[in-house]
C-alpha cells in the first residue's frame, strides 16, 4: 500500500545524483563509411564535449582525449564543432578555439594559428578537390563587433597566419551551412543580416568554385527578410533542397532549373529555429513523382537529426515520453533499429514516470496557447484526499524555441516528489507555424507571461493544482519570462531564475553579436524604443515583486552576464523579500558540470520546501535564504 505524505515530500528514486552520474548531452550522429561518430557532453568530466567513434563491430573510442573539449564558440552557442573525413576528425577545441586534426588513438594537431580564442570556426565541410575545409569563421581580433565570413582552411595546417586563410564570402552579418555540390564545383550557403535572427529571415545563395578556390557568379536563389530558409542541401542529382516558411509553415522545397517547387505542402513544420549550427530534420526518402511522404512506424514521438548512409541506413536521434533521447541506427528496408547510445541509463520503474498530457488553453485576446502537463506520479505515495499538488510552471528558453514530450528526467525529478509541472509552449514558440512564432514580435514580456499565467489559471480552475502554491522557473529567456511574471503579475508565489534576463537595456547593449539585435523584433529598435525596454525590465519594477525568488548564475556567462542576476538579488535583499543566490565558478550560459547541475536542482527543491511548507525526503545541503525569517514574521 502507498504511504500518505504531503505533496513535495515524497521520496523518489530519481535523485539528483542519478541525473548527473548516468546522463550525458547526446548529439546527432554522422557516418564516415561504415563507422559512426557522435558527440557527448559529459557532466562527469566538467561538461567536456567528447567525440565518440563506433566501429561496425560495436567498439567505441573517444576521439578527442582529455582535456580537449570539442566545442566551438561561434555565435557563443556553437554547434557542429567537428567533421570526419575517411577516418580523420577535425574539431574545434573550446579552450583556444583552434581547429585540430586527429586520427582516433593519436594526439590532436592544430591546423589553425594561435589567436587567444579570437578566431573561431564552425559548421565545416570537406572540399576534397582542393584539400581544405570550408567553414564559418568568426574573427574577434578587431576588438569591436566580430566579423563573420566563410573561409577555407588547408588540411595540412599550412595557413600559419590567419591572413593566409582564403575568405570565400564576406560582407554580411552572419553565415551558416556552407555545403559543396556532389561534383565539387559549386558552394551553397545561408546568410542573414541584423536585426534578423535566422528564423526571421535568411537568404540562400549559390556560387561557382573557381580553379584558384575562390567563388564567382554568386546568386541569391531563395529567402529574404520575411522568409526563413533552413537546412539547404545538395540532392544526389545536383538539385538543391531546402526548407522554407514562405507559406507560413516550414515546408520542404527543391530548386531546379531556376525555380523552387514545394515537395510536401502541409500545415506542419519541417524546420527548427537555428540557434546552433548543424540542425537537421530531413534526409532523402521522398517519392518525387507522387509527392507523398511515407510514414515510418517507430515507437517514438520525437524524431530528428537524420543522417543517411550510402547504403540506405539512417542515424536518428529519437525520444518519447517513456524513453530517453537515444541515438539509433534505422534500416528502412527491414524496419530494424539498433540502439547506439542513450542520453541516460537511469533504470527507473516506469510506474514512477509521469506521462505528459498535451493541453490547449484559452489565453489573452481569445487566442489559444499550448503546453504539456505532468501530474504528480509516485506509486509509493499519496497525499491526503483534500490536498492538491503545488504547480511548477516552466517557461522554456529561446524564447524562439519549444518544449517537447521526450522523456526529461529533470521534470520527472519534480513529479515523482509530488510536484505537478506545466511545460508551456507560449506564443512565440516554434512548431505551430510562422504566425504563432510572430505572436512574440514586440510583445516579449507580455505574450509569454500571459500564456504562462493563463496556463496556471487553467489548471487551478480545473481543480488539478493548488492555487496557493504556484511557482515558475526558467533559464535564459525563460528566466526573463519568469522574472517578468513575478514582477508584473500577482499569480505566482515563488520563482527560480537560471541565468535569466532582468535588464533588457543591458542585454541590448552588453551581449554577443549573434543576439545583439534580437530584441529589435522582440521589443523594438534600441534606443528608439528605450522606454519600452525600461517598462518591461523586471529590474526597474522591484515594487511589483512580493514573493521569494532563487537565482542561479554562471560567473563566466557572456550571454547574460552575472550583473543581471546580482542587481536583482541586491534589490530584493534591500526590499526584504526572501531571496537566495547561487553563483557557479567556471560555468557559462547553461550549466555543464555535474556538481553544479546537482547542487542547483536540489537547492531549488529545498527552496520550494521552505516557501511552500514541506520537508523534502532528500538530504540536501541547506540554502541560505535571506529575509526568510523577516518575511515569516
Amino acid at each position: 500500500m502507498s504511504k500518505q505524505a504531503p505533496y513535495g515530500a515524497w521520496a523518489s528514486p530519481i535523485t539528483s545524483d542519478m541525473l548527473v552520474s548516468k546522463a550525458i548531452r547526446l548529439g546527432a550522429g554522422i557516418f564516415d563509411g561504415q563507422d559512426i561518430y557522435w558527440m557527448e557532453g559529459r557532466p562527469q568530466e566538467q561538461g567536456r564535449s567528447v567525440i565518440v567513434k563506433r566501429t561496425p563491430d560495436g567498439e567505441t573510442t573517444d576521439v578527442n582525449p582529455s582535456p580537449f573539449n570539442a566545442r566551438t564558440r561561434v555565435h557563443e552557442y556553437g554547434g557542429r564543432s567537428f567533421l570526419v573525413d575517411n577516418g580523420i576528425v577535425y574539431f574545434s577545441d573550446f579552450a583556444d578555439q583552434r581547429l585540430y586534426r586527429v586520427t582516433p588513438g593519436k594526439a590532436p594537431t592544430p591546423i589553425t594559428p594561435e589567436s587567444e580564442a579570437k578566431l573561431r570556426y564552425a559548421d565545416g565541410i570537406v572540399d576534397h578537390h582542393r584539400q581544405r575545409i570550408i567553414c564559418v569563421r568568426e574573427d574577434h581580433r578587431g576588438g569591436g563587433e566580430a566579423v563573420n565570413t566563410i573561409a577555407a582552411i588547408p588540411f595540412d595546417g599550412s595557413s600559419a597566419d590567419a591572413d593566409e586563410q582564403q575568405v570565400l564570402v564576406a560582407g554580411n552579418d552572419f553565415y551558416a551551412t556552407p555545403r559543396i555540390s556532389p561534383d565539387g564545383q559549386q558552394l551553397l550557403w545561408l546568410t542573414w543580416h541584423h536585426p534578423n535572427m535566422p528564423w526571421d529571415g535568411t537568404e540562400l545563395w549559390v556560387g561557382a568554385i573557381q580553379t584558384d578556390g575562390a567563388l564567382a557568379d554568386a546568386r541569391h536563389i531563395a529567402g529574404g527578410d520575411r522568409e526563413s530558409i533552413f537546412q539547404p542541401s545538395w540532392a544526389p542529382d545536383g538539385a538543391i533542397t531546402f526548407v522554407s516558411d514562405r507559406s507560413g509553415w516550414w515546408n520542404l522545397y527543391r530548386w531546379q532549373e531556376d525555380h523552387a517547387e514545394c515537395l510536401a505542402e502541409m500545415a506542419a513544420e519541417f524546420g527548427l529555429p537555428q540557434g546552433v549550427f548543424g540542425m537537421a530534420t530531413y534526409d532523402y526518402r521522398l517519392d518525387l513523382k507522387r509527392r507523398k511522404l511515407t510514414p515510418i512506424d517507430l515507437p517514438y514521438t520525437n524524431i530528428g537529426s537524420p543522417h543517411a548512409s550510402e547504403g540506405g541506413k539512417v542515424l536518428l536521434r529519437v525520444g518519447a515520453a517513456d524513453r530517453p533521447t537515444t541515438l539509433i541506427l534505422f534500416d528502412p528496408a527491414t524496419g530494424a533499429t539498433t540502439t547506439l547510445r542513450k542520453a541516460h541509463e537511469l533504470e527507473v520503474d516506469p510506474d514512477y514516470l509521469s506521462t505528459p498530457e498535451p493541453i490547449e488553453f484559452p489565453t489573452t485576446d481569445g487566442k489559444t496557447a499550448y503546453a504539456l502537463f505532468y501530474p504528480p506520479q509516485n506509486p509509493d505515495y499519496e497525499a491526503s484526499e483534500d490536498a492538491k499538488p503545488p504547480l511548477l510552471v516552466i517557461s522554456h528558453g529561446g524564447p524562439t524555441a519549444a518544449t517537447n514530450s521526450a522523456l526529461d528526467m529533470s521534470i520527472q525529478y519534480w513529479t515523482s516528489r509530488g510536484i505537478a509541472v506545466l511545460d508551456v509552449n507560449y506564443g512565440g514558440s516554434t512548431g505551430y507555424g510562422r504566425a504563432y512564432r510572430e505572436r512574440l514580435n514586440e510583445q516579449w514580456g507580455i505574450v509569454d507571461v500571459d500564456d504562462c499565467v493563463n496556463g496556471a489559471h487553467y489548471l487551478v480552475e480545473q481543480g488539478r493544482v493548488d492555487g496557493d502554491r504556484l511557482a515558475i522557473r526558467g533559464g535564459s529567456a525563460g528566466g526573463y519570462t519568469t522574472l517578468s511574471a513575478l514582477a508584473f503579475c500577482d499569480v505566482f508565489h515563488a520563482g527560480a531564475s537560471y541565468y535569466g534576463v532582468s535588464d533588457l537595456e543591458a542585454l541590448a547593449t552588453d551581449t554577443h553579436k549573434f543576439e545583439s539585435r534580437y530584441l529589435d523584433n522582440l521589443i523594438g529598435p534600441y534606443p528608439e524604443t528605450r522606454a519600452r525596454y525600461v517598462a518591461r525590465s523586471p529590474i526597474h519594477h522591484i515594487e511589483g515583486l512580493s514573493c521569494p525568488i532563487i537565482f542561479f548564475q554562471g560567473l563566466e556567462d557572456a550571454v547574460v552576464p552575472p550583473p543581471q542576476a546580482e542587481q536583482m538579488v541586491d534589490a530584493l535583499r534591500e526590499k526584504g523579500i526572501p531571496v537566495a543566490y547561487l553563483p557557479f565558478e567556471g560555468e557559462q550560459h547553461g550549466f555543464r558540470r555535474a556538481e553544479h547541475i546537482k547542487r542547483a536542482i536540489d537547492a531549488e527543491l529545498y527552496f520550494y520546501g521552505q516557501i511552500f511548507g514541506f520537508e523534502p525526503a532528500d538530504e540536501i545541503e541547506p540554502v541560505t535564504i535571506e529575509n526568510l525569517d523577516t518575511a515569516e514574521s
